[in-house]
């Protein structure tokens, strides 16, 4: 590689990630004033009744079968030997691969709006199963298109090129909003959403394809296949996709059985609990996925002992994990002493006291294996991801069993609670010792540096309590008040007692920039 691709590599990786941070703040502004018009405006049960809809038709989304780190891992082989008839096979065969599945998550997606008592039972009023089935059939659509774009975004994640992909991101996750604002004003429903989403979809994906061709000279050859690929592609990511399975089960399970035992409105409180836990899991995600095709190179060209492989791994890991406990610490503790107020105050309003206890029930356990996120890369680097795959079989076998039980006695917090048992028990404890004993992972070196770095949380959290107890937060002015001391004695906190110096010059670096530049 030369010099001027690989420093090239490098600021692509260092401005995905900035993307990636300023997409999470811009998404998380836009849930904090978008979300609370929405739950007004379609009202507790068509709000319920739409996230239902779409936690069905995302189970659709196990059919990527985790073809897409299945590209990634290919085009690092056929690159380093600089074969690019290979790497354009490569690219026929996920493109057909792709669109083949596309067709039949549509035509899963007729099967299901056709069948709408499977998922809801019978209760639906007439008019909301009329809602329903359009809703299905319109998301469908949108899922079918993403399976071949996923052709073209694994090629663009394969070159390293985040730029384009994160603002991309940026547009069909943050932008759909501000579009859909005046309309739900205007009168207009969750169908008028799910058009919008689907319209910005579509534009996104013209982009995404003319940039594989024009910027990149990309080609892809409908011929020549070798059936040793696609065997060897499939055995390497039969397991990723078991693992997309369990993943939808565990995280829409929930919203289903509530749909089908306790009705509508009961999902539309999960789901505001929920939709704060997945802004806060998108901190991690932004973190890590930035690392993947630089896990993947790791270990392909690695010429090395295990014991160096193991201490550069780690290494990585460590880096990665702290940084990601620094900002998971702020916004869990945050939810934890601002939480409540938020949610009944200021965002959903009255009647979702419980969506606060359902987002601490799934925050906390989730936060282990948010910190250790580039764990799951390193798996897929060393088709190592096999045992995942039964852990989390089990991990979805005890959170079904409890939900369904717990969710019919105590509604949302219960199928949280459910999640949470779950969680602990798969992430906190077996996913680690399998990381330490075949991984290559040090973690008792990983969970040394994370419990060092607690002793910063302690001056915030007796700071949380104190400002919970003398300070009344009657008035936005107070809150948002509340929320900057605490901020700042976090920040001051974890600068002195948690941050390395390398973690304090990420801060500091760019600011002197500024500074120099002013």
């Amino acid at each position: 590689m030369s010099a001027k691709k690989h420093f090239s590599n490098i600021d692509q990786l260092k401005a995905g990630a900035f993307l990636s941070f300023f997409q999470m703040a811009l998404g998380s502004l836009v849930v904090l004033f978008y979300t609370p018009v929405m739950i007004r405006e379609l009202g507790k049960s068509e709000y319920g009744l739409y996230n239902t809809v779409a936690s069905t038709v995302s189970m659709l989304s196990i059919l990527n079968l985790g073809l897409s780190s299945g590209y990634i891992r290919f085009y690092t082989r056929y690159n380093q030997k600089k074969d690019y008839d290979s790497i354009y096979r490569l690219n026929g065969i996920f493109l057909l691969i792709f669109t083949a599945i596309g067709c039949i998550a549509f035509l899963c997606g007729i099967f299901l709006s056709n069948n709408l008592k499977l998922v809801f039972s019978n209760g639906l009023t007439a008019d909301e199963y009329s809602k329903a089935h359009i809703l299905m059939l319109l998301m469908s659509v949108n899922l079918a298109l993403t399976f071949p774009m996923s052709a073209f975004t694994s090629i663009i994640s394969a070159h390293e090129k985040y730029i384009i992909l994160k603002l991309l991101e940026m547009i069909n996750n943050v932008f759909g909003p501000f579009i859909t604002f005046p309309l739900l004003l205007m009168g207009y429903d969750s169908i008028a959403m799910v058009l919008v989403s689907l319209s910005i979809a579509i534009f996104t994906d013209i982009i995404y394809i003319f940039y594989v061709f024009y910027f990149l000279r990309q080609k892809f050859y409908f011929r020549g296949f070798k059936s040793a690929v696609f065997k060897s592609l499939f055995s390497y990511t039969i397991f990723i996709a078991i693992n997309l399975i369990i993943d939808q089960i565990n995280w829409n399970v929930d919203k289903l059985l509530l749909g089908r035992f306790r009705g509508t409105a009961e999902v539309a409180i999960y789901s505001a609990g929920f939709t704060l836990y997945s802004y806060y899991q998108l901190v991690s995600v932004a973190i890590s996925s930035v690392f993947t095709p630089r896990i993947h190179r790791i270990v392909s060209s690695a010429t090395e002992d295990s014991a160096s492989i193991k201490t550069h791994l780690t290494s990585l890991f460590i880096k990665v994990g702290r940084i990601q406990f620094l900002i998971l610490g702020l916004a869990s503790t945050g939810i934890l002493f601002f939480g409540k107020i938020f949610i009944i105050k200021y965002w959903a309003g009255n009647g979702y006291d419980s969506a606060y206890y359902v987002t601490l029930l799934l925050i906390f356990p989730a936060s282990i294996a948010l910190i250790q996120n580039l764990g799951i890369e390193i798996q897929r680097a060393q088709n190592l991801h096999h045992f995942r795959s039964y852990v989390y079989s089990g991990m979805a076998l005890v959170n079904l069993i409890l939900s369904v039980f717990l969710c019919r006695r105590y509604g949302p917090v219960g199928s949280a609670f459910g999640t949470a048992v779950s969680l602990i028990l798969a992430n906190g404890l077996v996913m680690n010792i399998y990381y330490h004993k075949k991984c290559n992972l040090d973690i008792v070196m990983f969970w040394k540096n994370i419990l060092l770095m607690t002793k910063g949380l302690i001056i915030p959290v007796i700071s949380g309590i104190l400002i919970n107890k003398f300070f009344k937060m009657t008035h936005i002015t107070t809150f948002l008040c509340g929320i900057l001391i605490y901020t700042l004695c976090y920040c001051i906190s974890v600068w002195f007692l948690s941050m390395n110096k390398e973690e304090k010059n990420l801060v500091t670096k760019p600011l002197k920039r500024i500074v120099r530049r002013i």
